[in-house]
C-alpha cells in the first residue's frame, strides 16, 4: 500500500512491568519490540519480564492474599472498586481502543467495541462478588453441616494476543470476583492495553499486589508463571499445542488446578433451506472477523449440494469486495495479520491448499507491499483430509465443503481433534434441534455466529480445552469448596 499510515491519537504512557502497585523495570533491565503490525515498525520498547520478576510477582501476590485487605473486605467493598473501575475505563475508552488497533491491527471500530465489551464483563463480575455463597446441608444426625466456597489463592493468568482486553477481563474478572490475587503475563505481541489497565484498577482503589502484571515471553515467563509452586491456580487461553505445555508443568510443579480455552477447527453448516445471500454473509463473518484471528472462526464450511455452487460463487464476490486496509481508517472491515510469523503461516497453508488440489476462488497472496496484510481468500473443492481443513490456520482463509445429507454433516464436522464451537443456518427447527445436540462443541450459534454473553459460558470439548470461561461456571475455577460439620447439642430442628 502507498498511501501513509494514520497517525494514532494515542500515546504509549507504560511499558514497565506492574508489580505491586508501581511500574518497574524487568529485574535483568531487557526490553523487547512491540511492533505495528501495519507496517512492522516498533511502537515502543517494553519490559521483558522472566522467570525473577515472575517470582516478584507472586511474592507480591501471595503476600496481599495472605496479609493484604482483598480477600479480608466484604464482598460489597470489593464489588464498588470493581465498579468504579468500570467507570474509569468508560472515561478512557477511546484511548484504550487506539492503543488496540495499534498494537493489534484489528479496525477501529471493533476495538471501540471490545473496550465496551470488557467494561461489561467487569461489570458483570463485580454483580457477582457479593452473590457466592454455600450452603446448610440437612444432616442424619444432630450435626450443623454448611458449606464454605473460599478464594483459592494467588491465581496465574496467561492470555493471547487476538483479544487482548476482554481475555484479559475474562480471567480478572472472576479471580477478583472471588477474592484472589493475580498475577497476569500479556501476550509479548499485545503487551500495551494490558498495563493500562492495571494502571486504571488501581487508580479505582484495587490494594498493591492484588493485580499484578508481567510482559514477557512463553518460554521464560510463562513457564515460569505455569510452574510456579506458590501460585494457586492457572488460567490459559491460545493454542492446544501451547496448552499441552501449560498443563504438563502445572501438573509436574504443585498439581495447580488449571483451566484451557485452546484451538478450533469450527463448522459452520448450510442447510439446504438457507436463504443463501443470508448464509454467504453470516458464513463471511464467522470466518473473517478479526482477520480470522479467532479461535472459534466458522473455518470449515459446510454447504449441502443442491446450493453449493451458488453459495461457492457468491462467497467468492462478497471476499472480492472486503475492504482491507489501515484499521485506523473508517470503514475498513480488515487490518493486518498480528506478526510476521502468523503471516508467514497462513500463506504457507495457502500454499498447500492450492498444492492439495483445492480450487483457489479469490485471494491468496499479500495485500500491498507494507505490512502483515493478505487479500480474503476463499476456497472451494476443500476434501477434509487435506491440511486446510483440518488444522487451525487462524487468518483469512474459508474453506468450503460440500455434503450431502445429515447424518454425513454430523460424522464428518465431529471428525475433529477441536470441539470449541459450530455455527448452524437452518429454518428447519427438526434439523436445528438435531444438530445443536449431535455437535459436539461447548457453543452453537443457529442463525447467528460470534455471539458472546457475559452470562453465557464459552469454552471447548476434546482438545479444544477443558473448563469454561464467562457466566457463574466461570467462577467455580477460582473457589475452594470447604465441608464443615459442628455437633449440636439439643437442637430444636435437624
Amino acid at each position: 500500500m502507498s498511501e501513509v499510515p494514520i497517525k494514532p491519537s494515542v500515546t504509549v504512557k507504560y511499558t514497565q512491568l506492574f508489580i505491586d502497585g508501581k511500574f518497574v523495570d524487568a529485574a535483568s533491565g531487557k526490553t523487547f519490540q512491540t511492533l505495528d503490525p501495519r507496517t512492522g515498525e516498533v511502537i515502543a520498547n517494553v519490559a521483558e519480564g522472566d522467570a525473577e520478576d515472575i517470582n516478584r510477582a507472586v511474592a507480591a501476590a501471595r503476600k496481599a492474599f495472605d496479609e493484604g485487605p482483598w480477600p479480608k473486605m466484604t464482598a460489597y467493598e470489593r464489588q464498588k472498586i470493581v465498579l468504579r473501575y468500570a467507570d474509569l475505563l468508560e472515561q478512557h475508552n477511546d484511548e484504550l481502543a487506539a492503543l488496540e488497533t495499534w498494537d493489534n491491527g484489528k479496525p477501529y471500530q471493533q476495538a471501540v467495541t471490545e473496550v465496551q465489551i470488557y467494561i461489561r464483563l467487569m461489570r458483570y463480575y463485580a454483580g457477582w462478588a457479593d452473590k457466592i455463597h454455600g450452603l446448610t446441608v440437612p444432616a442424619d444426625g444432630p450435626y450443623h453441616m454448611q458449606t464454605l466456597h473460599e478464594p483459592i489463592g494467588v491465581a496465574g493468568g496467561i492470555i493471547p494476543w487476538n483479544f487482548p482486553l476482554p481475555m484479559f477481563a475474562w480471567k480478572v474478572g472472576p479471580a477478583l470476583a472471588c477474592g484472589n490475587t493475580l498475577v497476569m503475563k500479556p501476550a509479548e505481541q499485545t503487551p500495551l492495553t494490558a498495563l493500562f489497565a492495571a494502571k486504571l484498577f488501581h487508580e479505582a482503589g484495587l490494594p498493591p499486589g492484588v493485580l499484578n502484571v508481567i510482559p514477557g515471553y512463553g518460554p521464560t515467563a510463562g513457564a515460569a508463571l505455569a510452574s510456579h509452586m506458590d501460585v494457586d491456580k492457572l488460567a490459559f487461553t491460545g493454542s492446544t499445542e501451547t496448552g499441552k505445555i501449560v498443563h504438563e508443568l502445572a501438573n509436574k510443579s504443585n498439581l495447580k488446578s488449571v483451566s484451557l480455552e485452546l484451538g478450533g477447527k469450527s463448522a459452520f453448516i448450510v442447510c439446504e433451506d438457507a436463504d443463501i445471500d443470508k448464509a454467504v454473509e453470516l458464513a463471511h463473518f464467522a470466518l473473517f472477523f478479526n482477520q480470522g484471528q479467532c479461535c472459534c472462526a466458522g473455518s470449515r464450511t459446510f454447504v449441502h449440494e443442491s446450493i453449493y455452487d451458488e453459495f461457492v460463487e457468491k462467497a467468492k464476490q462478497r471476499a472480492l469486495k472486503r475492504s482491507i486496509g489501515d484499521p485506523f481508517k473508517e470503514g475498513i472491515e480488515q487490518g493486518p495479520q498480528i506478526d510476521t510469523e502468523q503471516f508467514n503461516k497462513i500463506l504457507k497453508y495457502i500454499k498447500s491448499g492450492v498444492e492439495c488440489g483445492a480450487t483457489l476462488e479469490s485471494g491468496g497472496e499479500r495485500y500491498g507491499d507494507k505490512g502483515y496484510y493478505i487479500k480474503p481468500t476463499v476456497f472451494s473443492n476443500v476434501k477434509d483430509d487435506m491440511l486446510i481443513a483440518k488444522d487451525e490456520i487462524f487468518g483469512p482463509v474459508q474453506t468450503i465443503l460440500k455434503f450431502k445429507d445429515l447424518d454425513e454433516v454430523i460424522r464428518r464436522a465431529n471428525d475433529s481433534q477441536y470441539g470449541l464451537a459450530a455455527g448452524i443456518f437452518s429454518q428447519n427447527v427438526d434439523t436445528i434441534n438435531t444438530l445443536t445436540r449431535a455437535l459436539r462443541v461447548g457453543t452453537v450459534w443457529v442463525n447467528c455466529y460470534n455471539v458472546y454473553d457475559a452470562a453465557l459460558p464459552f469454552g471447548g470439548y476434546k482438545m479444544s480445552g477443558h473448563g469454561r470461561e464467562k457466566g457463574m461456571n466461570s467462577l467455580e475455577h477460582y473457589l475452594q469448596v470447604k465441608s464443615v460439620c459442628i455437633p449440636l447439642v439439643n437442637p430444636a430442628w435437624l
